[in-house]
């Protein structure tokens, strides 16, 4: 966790560095220090970061329920154009954070301490109004008559501030000695207007309102003791009872409405419980919990402890609760997803097919199923279906690294050498590492194999590829 917050930091601060360059005149308080375009600069160093990092949740189920999620509540934000990346940290803490360029980090444990969807949801629709009223740019906007390095080192201890407070405590000290730590958290008035932007994000998506006002009481009854208990969401977004009081009086006001909850939430819960330590501890942890009847849903529940057992490779007992969920729950994707692999995994490749080809008839967008039905082409030795797959699936996720890793390696399979470097820097490009994506196309483009057509087309993209480099390095001397 350490690494990833040292490395995301030092993108942030190179990219703030370049920005100081060409800072407006502060002495206007009505500029704003970083644009929205500088602001976009920032969020792909971040997100480079964030494609390679291990502290960052990279399963692909957990990735794209958050997505959806975030993507709901976006689509109702008072800003459109404002674009959003949302991610998930391995980090246990109860926290949120968003961070310049519309970039949203919700730790594990928040996930698991919420008791609803709709909890999760009023702290992402939250996080969201921070970005869309731009708080923290004109935070740093406010410090117009200090200095260009003051400035910077205000905007530096806020991204910390907002990642992890424990390893905010150096650069808080830092921004001290500058007069600056009153900057550090959201003003108030910031915080109440992301709770009434944030409140009606909620419940114009569809949410509970009602649940802003139980995770922020769950929040407080878990920090009546020392600040240094405090929850981290707690101390980067300090609730007052004047804020609790004012989300319930909004509450009030509107409209009841009983809004079930989305079935894939409590599942994720139990596919984040059941990836978290060791396997027998997990085993142990949701054994117990079933034989107690110590459940919200025993169906999530059991998809929880087959996880754990196929941790353990266990698989015969893995097997034993899927069937039980196929018997006792509702079709979900998840459960067929976990049912191909535990085919994978106990090597019945026919069965396997058969399994991932049903529940894509019925999920067909669903890319932990098309993931897994690609890889399963490629271990069978059958590389031009899991690329006839990949095509056609690349017109609904353009933006995937992942697809295009997979369709190098079947290109490779296959001995078509321009397109697999051009698949692999594709790849790369997706996930903000250009310098490796000119590699690859370059490699590409000297390839002896490709029709002139292919040839073109490479040639194209890699003139396209070294002109973005090349304009990325025009900004940097400056």
């Amino acid at each position: 966790m350490m690494k990833f917050k040292i490395t995301l930091l030092a993108s942030f601060f190179c990219c703030l560095s370049v920005f100081a360059n060409e800072l407006p005149d502060l002495g206007d308080a009505s500029q704003l220090i970083i644009s929205a375009k500088e602001e976009q600069a920032i969020a792909k160093a971040i997100l480079k970061e964030v494609a390679v990092s291990p502290e960052i949740v990279q399963d692909i189920e957990v990735i794209d329920y958050l997505k959806n999620l975030g993507d709901r509540l976006v689509a109702y934000s008072p800003n459109k154009r404002q674009q959003f990346n949302f991610f998930v940290v391995n980090e246990s803490s109860i926290n949120a954070f968003a961070m310049l360029g519309g970039v949203i980090g919700v730790h594990t444990g928040l996930i698991l301490a919420s008791n609803s969807e709709s909890e999760v949801a009023s702290v992402l629709g939250h996080e969201i109004a921070h970005v869309t009223q731009r708080h923290l740019p004109r935070m740093i906007a406010q410090q117009k008559n200090d200095s260009i390095k003051t400035v910077l080192g205000i905007a530096l201890a806020l991204l910390v501030a907002r990642a992890n407070p424990q390893l905010s405590a150096g650069t808080m000290t830092a921004a001290s000695a500058m007069g600056v730590q009153k900057q550090l958290d959201y003003t108030r008035e910031h915080e109440k207007e992301a709770d009434r932007v944030g409140f009606q994000i909620l419940t114009d998506a569809g949410f509970d309102g009602r649940s802003m006002v139980s995770f922020f009481n769950t929040l407080q009854r878990g920090s009546r003791f020392s600040e240094g208990a405090a929850p981290s969401f707690l101390r980067t977004h300090p609730i007052t009872t004047d804020r609790i009081s004012d989300i319930s009086n909004r509450v009030k006001e509107s409209r009841y409405r009983q809004i079930p909850d989305n079935p894939d939430f409590i599942f994720i819960k139990s596919k984040l419980r059941a990836t978290n330590g060791t396997p027998q501890s997990a085993v142990d942890t949701f054994e117990g919990s079933i034989k107690d009847k110590r459940y919200m849903n025993e169906a999530a529940e059991r998809y929880g402890l087959a996880i754990a057992y196929m941790r353990k490779s266990d698989f015969v007992r893995a097997r034993q609760e899927v069937e039980w969920l196929k018997m006792n729950s509702k079709k979900n994707a998840l459960i067929e997803t976990l049912a191909c692999k535990l085919e994978v995994s106990t090597n019945q490749p026919t069965q396997a097919l058969n399994h991932y080809l049903k529940a894509l008839n019925i999920y067909p967008n669903y890319r932990a199923l098309i993931y897994g039905l690609a890889e399963h082409y490629l271990m069978a030795n059958e590389p031009e279906k899991s690329v006839r797959l990949i095509n056609e699936k690349l017109n609904t996720y353009p933006e995937d690294s992942y697809f295009y890793e997979l369709l190098s390696k079947a290109y490779a399979k296959e001995g078509k050498e321009l397109l697999q470097y051009q698949a692999q820097s594709e790849a790369y490009y997706r996930k903000f590492n250009l310098p490796r994506a000119i590699e690859q196309m370059d490699f590409a483009a000297k390839s002896k194999d490709g029709n002139f057509y292919q040839k073109s087309i490479v040639e194209s993209r890699l003139k396209q590829l070294k002109f973005e480099s090349s304009f990325e390095d025009i900004k940097d001397k400056k």
